[in-house]
Protein backbone atom coordinates (compact mmCIF):
# COMPACT_ATOMS: atom_id res chain seq x y z
CA UNK A 1 0.00 0.00 0.00
CA UNK A 2 1.39 3.46 -0.91
CA UNK A 3 1.56 5.82 2.08
CA UNK A 4 1.20 9.36 0.88
CA UNK A 5 3.33 12.11 3.24
CA UNK A 6 2.49 16.38 2.74
CA UNK A 7 5.85 18.45 3.75
CA UNK A 8 4.82 21.91 4.32
CA UNK A 9 7.25 24.36 5.28
CA UNK A 10 6.31 27.25 7.76
CA UNK A 11 6.65 30.66 6.33
CA UNK A 12 5.96 29.18 2.78
CA UNK A 13 2.98 30.29 0.37
CA UNK A 14 0.75 27.72 2.13
CA UNK A 15 -1.98 28.67 -1.43
CA UNK A 16 1.13 26.92 -3.79
CA UNK A 17 1.32 24.08 -5.93
CA UNK A 18 3.20 21.04 -4.09
CA UNK A 19 5.80 19.04 -5.80
CA UNK A 20 4.23 15.75 -6.25
CA UNK A 21 7.06 12.79 -5.39
CA UNK A 22 6.34 9.21 -5.91
CA UNK A 23 9.61 7.76 -3.92
CA UNK A 24 10.37 3.81 -4.05
CA UNK A 25 12.63 4.74 -1.48
CA UNK A 26 11.30 4.29 1.83
CA UNK A 27 10.61 7.57 4.28
CA UNK A 28 12.46 6.73 7.32
CA UNK A 29 15.29 6.80 4.71
CA UNK A 30 15.07 9.91 2.45
CA UNK A 31 12.13 11.44 4.11
CA UNK A 32 14.78 13.88 6.13
CA UNK A 33 16.60 14.76 3.27
CA UNK A 34 12.85 15.75 1.02
CA UNK A 35 12.21 18.20 4.52
CA UNK A 36 15.72 19.45 4.49
CA UNK A 37 14.91 20.24 0.33
CA UNK A 38 11.81 21.86 1.41
CA UNK A 39 12.98 23.84 4.71
CA UNK A 40 16.03 25.14 2.27
CA UNK A 41 13.78 26.29 -1.01
CA UNK A 42 10.36 26.60 0.83
CA UNK A 43 8.70 24.32 -1.62
CA UNK A 44 5.86 22.53 -0.22
CA UNK A 45 6.17 18.68 -0.81
CA UNK A 46 3.66 15.84 -1.50
CA UNK A 47 5.22 12.19 -1.76
CA UNK A 48 3.75 9.10 -2.17
CA UNK A 49 6.03 6.22 -0.96
CA UNK A 50 5.85 2.59 -1.89
CA UNK A 51 7.04 -0.39 -3.64
CA UNK A 52 9.33 1.28 -6.81
CA UNK A 53 7.43 -1.31 -9.41
CA UNK A 54 3.95 -0.77 -7.79
CA UNK A 55 4.40 2.87 -8.22
CA UNK A 56 5.67 3.15 -12.18
CA UNK A 57 2.78 0.57 -13.05
CA UNK A 58 0.36 3.29 -10.73
CA UNK A 59 2.08 5.94 -12.91
CA UNK A 60 1.90 4.31 -16.63
CA UNK A 61 -2.22 3.62 -15.69
CA UNK A 62 -2.41 7.73 -14.73
CA UNK A 63 -0.48 8.69 -18.25
CA UNK A 64 -0.49 12.02 -18.88
CA UNK A 65 -3.40 12.60 -16.44
CA UNK A 66 -1.00 11.94 -13.26
CA UNK A 67 -0.37 14.66 -11.38
CA UNK A 68 3.29 13.83 -10.44
CA UNK A 69 6.27 15.61 -10.84
CA UNK A 70 8.86 13.52 -10.16
CA UNK A 71 9.72 9.87 -9.89
CA UNK A 72 12.31 8.08 -6.98
CA UNK A 73 13.34 4.86 -8.31
CA UNK A 74 14.84 1.86 -5.70
CA UNK A 75 16.55 0.46 -9.10
CA UNK A 76 16.45 1.17 -12.78
CA UNK A 77 13.96 -1.18 -13.99
CA UNK A 78 10.98 0.62 -12.70
CA UNK A 79 12.42 3.90 -14.45
CA UNK A 80 13.12 2.07 -17.82
CA UNK A 81 9.74 1.02 -17.82
CA UNK A 82 8.63 4.56 -17.63
CA UNK A 83 10.84 5.28 -19.87
CA UNK A 84 9.63 3.16 -22.59
CA UNK A 85 6.47 4.10 -22.33
CA UNK A 86 7.15 7.78 -23.18
CA UNK A 87 6.13 9.25 -19.83
CA UNK A 88 9.52 10.62 -18.64
CA UNK A 89 10.93 14.32 -20.13
CA UNK A 90 14.60 14.74 -20.66
CA UNK A 91 17.20 16.25 -18.28
CA UNK A 92 19.11 19.10 -19.35
CA UNK A 93 22.78 18.77 -20.01
CA UNK A 94 23.99 20.58 -16.86
CA UNK A 95 22.44 17.64 -14.74
CA UNK A 96 23.39 14.93 -16.82
CA UNK A 97 26.92 15.90 -17.01
CA UNK A 98 27.65 15.51 -12.97
CA UNK A 99 27.28 12.01 -13.19
CA UNK A 100 29.28 9.02 -15.51
CA UNK A 101 27.99 7.72 -18.46
CA UNK A 102 27.40 4.30 -16.94
CA UNK A 103 25.06 5.97 -14.19
CA UNK A 104 22.03 7.51 -16.41
CA UNK A 105 20.06 6.74 -18.96
CA UNK A 106 21.28 6.85 -22.65
CA UNK A 107 18.75 9.38 -23.84
CA UNK A 108 18.86 11.75 -21.07
CA UNK A 109 15.32 10.40 -19.25
CA UNK A 110 16.50 9.68 -15.94
CA UNK A 111 19.80 9.89 -14.00
CA UNK A 112 21.49 7.75 -10.99
CA UNK A 113 21.53 9.09 -7.60
CA UNK A 114 23.38 6.77 -5.94
CA UNK A 115 24.74 3.03 -7.20
CA UNK A 116 24.86 -0.81 -5.64
CA UNK A 117 27.50 -2.90 -6.67
CA UNK A 118 26.39 -6.15 -7.04
CA UNK A 119 29.37 -8.46 -5.00
CA UNK A 120 29.89 -11.79 -4.03
CA UNK A 121 29.94 -11.85 -0.15
CA UNK A 122 31.77 -14.79 1.22
CA UNK A 123 32.88 -16.58 4.66
CA UNK A 124 36.47 -16.54 4.63
CA UNK A 125 36.86 -19.08 7.44
CA UNK A 126 35.17 -21.40 5.05
CA UNK A 127 36.66 -20.03 1.83
CA UNK A 128 39.47 -18.39 0.80
CA UNK A 129 39.87 -15.66 -2.16
CA UNK A 130 41.59 -17.79 -4.09
CA UNK A 131 38.97 -20.21 -4.17
CA UNK A 132 36.50 -18.31 -5.54
CA UNK A 133 34.87 -18.17 -9.07
CA UNK A 134 36.49 -15.81 -11.28
CA UNK A 135 33.09 -14.92 -13.37
CA UNK A 136 29.46 -15.34 -12.03
CA UNK A 137 29.38 -17.97 -14.42
CA UNK A 138 31.46 -20.04 -12.69
CA UNK A 139 28.89 -20.22 -10.41
CA UNK A 140 27.69 -22.84 -11.39
CA UNK A 141 30.42 -24.85 -11.93
CA UNK A 142 29.51 -28.37 -9.76
CA UNK A 143 32.52 -27.14 -7.42
CA UNK A 144 30.40 -24.93 -6.16
CA UNK A 145 27.44 -27.03 -5.53
CA UNK A 146 24.87 -25.53 -2.63
CA UNK A 147 27.02 -23.27 -2.15
CA UNK A 148 25.80 -19.91 -3.53
CA UNK A 149 22.61 -18.49 -2.09
CA UNK A 150 20.51 -16.22 -4.14
CA UNK A 151 17.75 -14.32 -4.01
CA UNK A 152 15.51 -14.59 -7.12
CA UNK A 153 12.42 -12.51 -6.09
CA UNK A 154 14.31 -9.73 -5.33
CA UNK A 155 14.85 -6.55 -7.03
CA UNK A 156 18.37 -6.21 -7.51
CA UNK A 157 19.08 -9.86 -8.41
CA UNK A 158 16.32 -9.17 -10.98
CA UNK A 159 17.73 -5.72 -12.31
CA UNK A 160 21.30 -7.93 -12.58
CA UNK A 161 19.80 -10.53 -14.38
CA UNK A 162 18.45 -8.28 -16.73
CA UNK A 163 22.15 -6.29 -17.08
CA UNK A 164 22.88 -9.96 -17.84
CA UNK A 165 20.60 -10.59 -20.58
CA UNK A 166 21.64 -7.65 -22.48
CA UNK A 167 25.11 -8.31 -22.19
CA UNK A 168 24.99 -12.39 -23.91
CA UNK A 169 21.22 -12.38 -24.92
CA UNK A 170 18.33 -14.18 -23.28
CA UNK A 171 19.50 -17.98 -24.13
CA UNK A 172 23.20 -18.00 -22.08
CA UNK A 173 21.49 -16.13 -19.62
CA UNK A 174 18.39 -18.64 -19.14
CA UNK A 175 21.28 -21.66 -19.25
CA UNK A 176 22.95 -19.58 -16.16
CA UNK A 177 19.35 -19.28 -14.58
CA UNK A 178 18.92 -22.78 -14.95
CA UNK A 179 23.30 -24.48 -13.67
CA UNK A 180 21.72 -22.68 -10.66
CA UNK A 181 18.90 -24.82 -10.04
CA UNK A 182 21.12 -27.92 -11.13
CA UNK A 183 23.65 -26.82 -8.41
CA UNK A 184 21.17 -26.74 -5.91
CA UNK A 185 22.15 -23.01 -5.07
CA UNK A 186 19.96 -22.03 -1.97
CA UNK A 187 17.16 -19.63 -2.13
CA UNK A 188 16.26 -16.67 -0.18
CA UNK A 189 13.82 -13.83 0.27
CA UNK A 190 16.07 -10.91 0.05
CA UNK A 191 20.19 -9.68 0.53
CA UNK A 192 19.70 -9.37 3.98
CA UNK A 193 19.27 -13.38 4.86
CA UNK A 194 21.60 -14.09 2.17
CA UNK A 195 24.23 -12.41 4.22
CA UNK A 196 23.32 -13.36 7.42
CA UNK A 197 23.25 -16.78 6.31
CA UNK A 198 26.75 -16.74 5.28
CA UNK A 199 28.05 -14.50 8.23
CA UNK A 200 26.69 -17.82 10.36
CA UNK A 201 28.43 -20.38 8.29
CA UNK A 202 25.29 -21.28 7.03
CA UNK A 203 26.39 -21.27 3.30
CA UNK A 204 29.76 -19.73 2.01
CA UNK A 205 28.67 -17.72 -0.94
CA UNK A 206 26.06 -15.34 -2.07
CA UNK A 207 25.26 -13.10 -4.47
CA UNK A 208 24.63 -9.64 -3.13
CA UNK A 209 24.70 -5.64 -3.02
CA UNK A 210 27.61 -4.60 -1.46
CA UNK A 211 26.09 -2.32 1.20
CA UNK A 212 24.55 -5.09 2.93
CA UNK A 213 27.82 -6.39 4.28
CA UNK A 214 29.42 -3.21 5.17
CA UNK A 215 25.78 -2.59 7.78
CA UNK A 216 26.38 -5.97 9.14
CA UNK A 217 30.15 -5.31 9.92
CA UNK A 218 29.37 -1.98 11.25
CA UNK A 219 27.12 -3.45 13.77
CA UNK A 220 29.98 -6.77 14.17
CA UNK A 221 33.10 -6.34 12.83
CA UNK A 222 34.13 -9.78 13.93
CA UNK A 223 31.71 -11.46 11.44
CA UNK A 224 33.98 -13.52 8.87
CA UNK A 225 31.81 -12.60 5.84
CA UNK A 226 33.75 -10.19 3.22
CA UNK A 227 32.46 -8.96 -0.18
CA UNK A 228 33.91 -10.61 -3.58
CA UNK A 229 34.23 -8.15 -6.81
CA UNK A 230 34.63 -10.86 -9.78
CA UNK A 231 37.70 -9.49 -11.71
CA UNK A 232 38.15 -8.59 -15.36
CA UNK A 233 34.54 -6.21 -15.51
CA UNK A 234 32.75 -9.94 -14.98
CA UNK A 235 29.16 -8.90 -15.48
CA UNK A 236 28.80 -10.49 -11.73
CA UNK A 237 29.64 -7.16 -10.54
CA UNK A 238 27.83 -4.52 -12.30
CA UNK A 239 26.69 -1.42 -11.11
CA UNK A 240 23.05 -0.83 -10.07
CA UNK A 241 21.61 3.09 -10.02
CA UNK A 242 18.91 4.51 -7.87
CA UNK A 243 17.71 6.95 -10.40
CA UNK A 244 15.50 9.76 -10.46
CA UNK A 245 13.19 11.13 -13.00
CA UNK A 246 11.01 14.24 -14.19
CA UNK A 247 7.52 13.01 -15.26
CA UNK A 248 6.38 14.79 -18.45
CA UNK A 249 3.12 15.02 -16.28
CA UNK A 250 5.12 17.88 -15.06
CA UNK A 251 2.99 21.35 -14.71
CA UNK A 252 6.04 22.75 -13.21
CA UNK A 253 9.33 21.74 -14.44
CA UNK A 254 11.65 23.90 -13.01
CA UNK A 255 10.87 22.65 -9.31
CA UNK A 256 11.18 19.14 -10.78
CA UNK A 257 14.85 20.11 -11.92
CA UNK A 258 15.53 22.13 -8.71
CA UNK A 259 14.14 19.11 -6.53
CA UNK A 260 16.47 16.39 -9.09
CA UNK A 261 19.86 18.96 -8.93
CA UNK A 262 19.07 18.93 -5.35
CA UNK A 263 19.40 14.99 -5.03
CA UNK A 264 22.74 15.60 -6.68
CA UNK A 265 24.31 17.94 -4.54
CA UNK A 266 27.21 17.42 -2.42
CA UNK A 267 24.82 17.62 0.58
CA UNK A 268 22.50 14.91 -0.23
CA UNK A 269 25.16 12.55 -1.90
CA UNK A 270 26.83 12.24 1.07
CA UNK A 271 23.90 11.66 3.16
CA UNK A 272 23.22 8.90 1.05
CA UNK A 273 26.42 7.46 1.48
CA UNK A 274 26.59 8.02 4.93
CA UNK A 275 23.04 6.94 5.90
CA UNK A 276 23.18 3.57 3.22
CA UNK A 277 26.72 2.82 2.40
CA UNK A 278 25.84 3.25 -1.16
CA UNK A 279 28.27 4.86 -3.70
CA UNK A 280 27.58 8.58 -4.30
CA UNK A 281 27.12 8.75 -8.18
CA UNK A 282 27.87 12.93 -8.44
CA UNK A 283 31.43 13.71 -9.56
CA UNK A 284 33.64 15.15 -6.82
CA UNK A 285 31.83 13.62 -3.90
CA UNK A 286 33.58 10.56 -2.25
CA UNK A 287 32.10 7.68 -0.51
CA UNK A 288 31.82 7.04 3.22
CA UNK A 289 32.86 3.94 5.30
CA UNK A 290 36.03 3.12 3.58
CA UNK A 291 34.29 2.19 0.21
CA UNK A 292 36.60 1.38 -2.17
CA UNK A 293 35.95 4.33 -4.70
CA UNK A 294 33.90 3.18 -8.08
CA UNK A 295 36.81 3.92 -10.44
CA UNK A 296 39.28 1.53 -8.65
CA UNK A 297 36.67 -1.27 -9.14
CA UNK A 298 36.98 -1.99 -13.20
CA UNK A 299 33.29 -2.51 -13.22
CA UNK A 300 31.70 -3.88 -16.57
CA UNK A 301 29.94 -1.46 -18.63
CA UNK A 302 26.41 -0.79 -18.91
CA UNK A 303 23.94 0.66 -21.14
CA UNK A 304 21.05 1.94 -19.63
CA UNK A 305 17.97 2.81 -21.19
CA UNK A 306 14.43 1.61 -21.90
CA UNK A 307 15.59 -2.00 -21.39
CA UNK A 308 15.95 -1.83 -17.84
CA UNK A 309 12.53 -1.76 -17.64
CA UNK A 310 12.09 -5.06 -19.94
CA UNK A 311 11.53 -6.79 -16.36
CA UNK A 312 8.20 -8.93 -17.69
CA UNK A 313 11.06 -10.97 -19.85
CA UNK A 314 13.43 -10.86 -16.82
CA UNK A 315 10.92 -13.07 -14.41
CA UNK A 316 9.51 -15.15 -16.74
CA UNK A 317 13.03 -16.12 -17.43
CA UNK A 318 13.61 -16.60 -13.59
CA UNK A 319 10.36 -19.08 -13.52
CA UNK A 320 11.18 -20.79 -16.47
CA UNK A 321 14.84 -21.74 -15.01
CA UNK A 322 13.12 -23.17 -12.01
CA UNK A 323 14.96 -20.89 -9.95
CA UNK A 324 11.58 -19.99 -7.64
CA UNK A 325 11.55 -22.83 -5.29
Amino acid sequence: MALVVTLQVAGCNRAAEPLIIYSGRTENLVGPLLERFAEDTGIPIDVRYGDSAELALLLSEEGERSEADVFLSQSPGPAGFLASKGLLSELDEDVLKRVSEGSKDQRGRWVGTTGRVRVLVYNREMVSESELPKSIFETTDPKYDGKVGVAPTNASFQDAVTAMRHAVGDERTLSWLKGLVTNHSPTYANNNAIVEAVGRGEIPLGLVNHYYNFRFLADDPDLPSRNYIFPNADLGSVLLVSPVAMLRSSEDESRARRFIEFLLSEQAQEYFSKETFEYPLAAGVKPFHDLPPLDSLHLPVYQLDERAGDLERTTDLIAESGLER
